[in-house]
């Protein structure tokens, strides 16, 4: 009973690291087509082109929003900006989440090395 036990833990151990190891390639296909997306911008200066961003879009809010209250459509200017903020601010919640997938693809080939060591430690271990 032992030695199936251990076999079990084996194997669920060889599933989590292979699923660890999808998730490692899945993030950086992820965080590639992020980068694709993005060309003219690099992902290193994604925060910083976002802040510029979110500071001219706040800009031109302050100078629209009596307007649009009024029933005024607004400029083309502040629709370009309002949908640069957009655009740029998925952009980095999906690099957020590609870093959290490799973090957890990482984990799960830790935890999956841990069970098939322990299984086999298991399996081996002399009965009594």
């Amino acid at each position: 009973m032992k030695r199936i036990i251990a076999m079990v833990v084996a194997l669920i151990g060889v599933a989590i690291l292979v699923m660890g190891i999808v998730f490692e390639f899945q993030s950086n296909t992820g965080k590639q087509s992020v980068a694709d997306e993005i060309a003219p911008i690099a992902l290193a200066d994604l925060n910083a082109k976002y802040d510029q961003v979110k500071a001219g879009y706040m800009q031109y809010a302050t100078a629209e929003e009596p307007k649009i209250k009024t029933g005024t459509p607004p400029s083309a200017m502040y629709d370009y900006v309002s949908a640069q903020r957009a655009l740029l601010g998925m952009a980095k919640s999906n690099i957020a989440t590609s870093k959290f997938v490799m973090m957890t693809g990482t984990v799960d080939i830790v935890l999956g090395l841990g069970l098939i060591l322990a299984g086999t430690a298991l399996y081996l271990k002399p009965t009594e």
